[in-house]
């Protein structure tokens, strides 16, 4: 789409207009942990995050999703080392679901290693001693009202910590989701987008829990994507990662040509950090978001908008509303990627 008209607002967070639609300003500054899957877009985004001063990364956590939650890890742990970043601590999460199981692992979406089959060598950094939830509570208690999370695959470490600390959803700044699908088809099956369907009970935990939560959906993340010419781009340029991303993305590009017929790749996880930093190009809407847990819609989202004044209680009734992202500046998230990935 073209580019939204913005009024100019102070300070961050959501602020809301009187046609219903909700605008954000970027935050100054941002203690970050990310909870994350990696993945090449998850790749993308972790890298982005490092390359950008207004970002401070206190640490990583990881989860099953694209990878199982151990491959995650060392996923993690290698991109730290990449970004030199050894310092970064990252904490294991959840190996299973919150009703257990075998996770849905994405591989043939990006490959057995995670990161496109590049098959980069180990990095022999370890993972702390805590696990994620733990470390998440510890941060989020360390710093009340100053930790925000970027969530880029399902969300049960996210659950365990509410779970944990009853106090968890007060005292964390932010949560940005990538996930769910609002008024549009979803990637598992028509119903349900991948990180939601990864494990229901728990995003419908943390949409319900009270905390400051942004949701970006594959509704908002398919509209960006970058081309192969940006790709090749993004390889000739002197970007700092961008030789051994665009290694990554040869075997993700393959996929989307074959799953959706599109000559390059979208950017999910890198726009979920966009709207983190620059929540000002996208437009919100704010409501109660549920998540079925059961039948052949598991993991579907649905908001209630407020276009009703429903005369009895239902199951949206009562929770406190999250922001949605609702559209999105498609040319200024897609250029403001490619110039973070681009730095020298």
């Amino acid at each position: 789409m073209g580019t939204i008209m913005k009024p100019v607002i102070s300070g961050s967070g959501p602020v809301e207009l009187e046609n219903g639609v909700l605008y954000s300003s970027a935050s100054k500054y941002e203690k970050l942990i990310i909870d994350t899957d990696p993945g090449i877009d998850d790749s993308m985004a972790i890298l982005m995050a490092f390359q950008t001063p207004e970002v401070d990364v206190i640490g990583l956590t990881t989860i099953f999703g694209n990878v199982l939650t151990e491959d995650a890890t060392r996923n993690a742990l290698l991109l730290c080392e990449i970004a030199g970043r050894p310092d970064i601590p990252v904490a294991q999460g959840s190996l299973e679901p919150l009703k257990a199981g075998i996770p849905r692992v994405a591989d043939f979406v990006h490959g057995a290693d995670g990161l496109g089959n590049t098959n980069l060598s180990p990095t022999q950094a370890k993972k702390i001693e805590r696990n994620a939830a733990e470390f998440l509570v510890d941060k989020v208690s360390e710093y009340p009202g100053e930790v925000s999370i970027l969530a880029l695959g399902p969300l049960t470490n996210l659950a365990l910590a509410i779970k944990r600390d009853s106090s968890f959803a007060s005292k964390v700044k932010s949560i940005v989701v990538l996930g769910g699908a609002f008024f549009a088809l979803g990637n598992v099956n028509p119903a349900a987008e991948a990180n939601v369907y990864g494990d229901p009970e728990a995003a419908d935990i943390v949409f319900t829990s009270g905390a400051n939560i942004t949701v970006v959906g594959i509704n908002i993340t398919t509209q960006c994507k970058f081309t192969d010419d940006d790709l090749k781009e993004l390889r000739e340029s002197k970007g700092k990662h961008t030789r051994i991303l665009t290694d990554m993305c040869k075997f993700y590009r393959d996929w989307h040509v074959k799953s959706d017929g599109v000559y390059g790749i979208f950017l999910h996880d890198p726009v979920s950090f966009v709207a983190l930093v620059r929540p000002d190009l996208f437009m919100y809407k704010k409501g109660v978001v549920r998540v079925e847990t059961q039948g052949i819609c598991i993991g579907h989202t649905l908001m209630d908008q407020g276009l009703k004044k429903w005369n009895s209680n239902n199951p949206w009734t009562g929770y406190s509303p999250v922001s949605v992202a609702w559209a999105v500046d498609v040319e200024e998230v897609v250029m403001y990627i490619k110039n973070q990935l681009m730095k020298p």
